[in-house]
């Protein structure tokens, strides 16, 4: 079980505060620029030979990484500020769905209708996702918009599995749709495999890449040259598309929030 806690550190540029995350599966020191939670520092557990005290280590690697911790702080800072701007859902906010920016447009359903409907309509340049909202439906329109994504997300990752899995000869176990922070997929050693809902916001070959990603670990668990060599074999393209999936987190894991 992983374990947190906030640490201030002091650099030379100033005071930084920090998640420090203990975790089983951690096998070094690593960093990471959290879309939502900032500076994340990840290290074996304590018990762990070699990591019962790694306070000089962690200080010297912050030290040492400062200007590029900083750098993606401050652009972080940027990015919420710009998406503090934007319209509420109700409003028009737009929100990247299949990869492409769709206006959020809610209305009235008809009387008598009982049940909210969620549909994609429009044109190219013009899409909207349309919510015919139920008058006793009290749910907030995020709620009603995950709910729909998550169907769709549930359905598109399916069907990329299914495309997939044959060809490497895996068969994939049990398959759960979360709303992860740090991770777009993962793959247990049992075989279940795990996915974020807000795949389903980024381009379908974005989504693709991750689901074949994390079928590939039911071949190679690792990430060593075989299984880079198994992953570039069937998505040669992978490693732009996780370009992407950096780029735009925040977008995604922002996408409906208030």
């Amino acid at each position: 079980m992983a374990s947190e806690s906030e640490v201030m550190a002091h650099l030379p540029g100033g005071d930084l505060r920090y998640v420090l995350r203990r975790s089983p599966r951690a096998r070094r020191l690593r960093l990471v620029v959290h879309p939502r939670r900032g500076l994340v520092v990840s290290l074996p557990i304590a018990s762990r030979r070699g990591w019962a005290h790694p306070d000089r280590l962690v200080q010297a690697f912050l030290v040492e990484r400062e200007s590029w911790i900083r750098h993606h702080l401050d652009r972080q800072a940027e990015e919420w500020e710009r998406l503090a701007a934007r319209p509420a859902l109700d409003e028009g906010r737009r929100i990247l769905y299949l990869g492409e920016p769709h206006r959020v447009r809610v209305v009235n359903a008809a009387r008598g209708v009982r049940s909210t409907r969620v549909s994609r309509v429009g044109g190219y340049g013009t899409d909207e996702l349309l919510i015919e909202r139920a008058a006793q439906d009290r749910r907030p329109t995020a709620a009603i918009l995950e709910t729909w994504l998550r169907i769709r997300a549930r359905a598109a990752i399916s069907a990329a599995l299914r495309r997939h899995a044959k060809g490497l000869g895996v068969t994939p176990g049990r398959l759960t749709i979360r709303d992860t922070t740090s991770r777009w997929g993962s793959c247990s050693r049992a075989g279940t495999l795990s996915f974020s809902w807000r795949l389903i916001l980024a381009p379908p070959p974005a989504l693709e890449a991750v689901a074949v990603h994390e079928l590939c670990h039911l071949r190679v668990f690792g990430h060593g040259h075989a299984f880079q060599a198994l992953l570039e074999a069937r998505i040669p393209d992978h490693a732009a598309w996780r370009r992407w999936l950096r780029r735009n987190a925040a977008d995604l894991h922002a996408a409906l929030q208030e």
